[in-house]
């Protein structure tokens, strides 16, 4: 036996596990992960389109569309209004494919996949659209809040203010008249 343990005749391993067991009474307790309560796409969708809304910038592009897209766009709207997302989303798809950059159908699709909680994709089509669109106007600010409400979903408030910032950008004050 080694000359060390025949001075102490305890054996060694009640100390060990006691040394391993008083690590874990010290080991750092991961502090409470502080999350906003998440908004229902309903609120998101609502809060997109108010954007829109107060948008009275001089400019609004709106263009025109071939009648086949549409009726798509309309029966999308329907759907969306009846609560049937994944019918509105297909249908916007479909419009889609006949119109593929068009950047109002590409905002609709975005809000429809806000609906389907799909934030991903909502994300790059509210970009496309705006690569695509105006960049001013109802639709430029319906765009870049639909990427505030994504950044506040996934809780980045940082993000969520610099696309805030891209919201006001999006007005185009007209010129005051006497």
């Amino acid at each position: 036996m080694l000359p060390a343990l025949k001075r102490f005749p305890i054996p060694a391993w009640p100390f060990a596990s006691l040394l391993l067991g008083a690590c874990s009474v010290f080991a750092p307790v991961p502090s409470p992960v502080v999350t906003r309560p998440a908004l229902s796409s309903h609120d998101m969708v609502a809060a997109i389109r108010a954007a829109g809304d107060r948008e009275q910038s001089i400019i609004d592009v709106t263009p025109l569309r071939d009648p086949g897209v549409a009726a798509l766009g309309a029966a999308a709207q329907h759907d969306e209004q009846t609560g049937l997302y994944a019918a509105a989303a297909t249908k916007l798809d479909q419009a889609l494919k006949l119109s593929p950059d068009s950047p109002d159908l590409l905002q609709d699709r975005a809000e429809v996949a806000v609906w389907l909680r799909d934030f991903p994709t909502a994300d790059k089509l509210a970009h496309r659209s705006w690569s695509l669109g105006p960049k001013l106007g109802p639709l430029c600010a319906r765009n870049w809040q639909t990427v505030v409400e994504i950044r506040l979903q996934a809780g980045d408030e940082k993000a969520a203010a610099t696309a805030r910032q891209w919201v006001q950008q999006c007005h185009k004050a007209g010129i005051t008249r006497y």
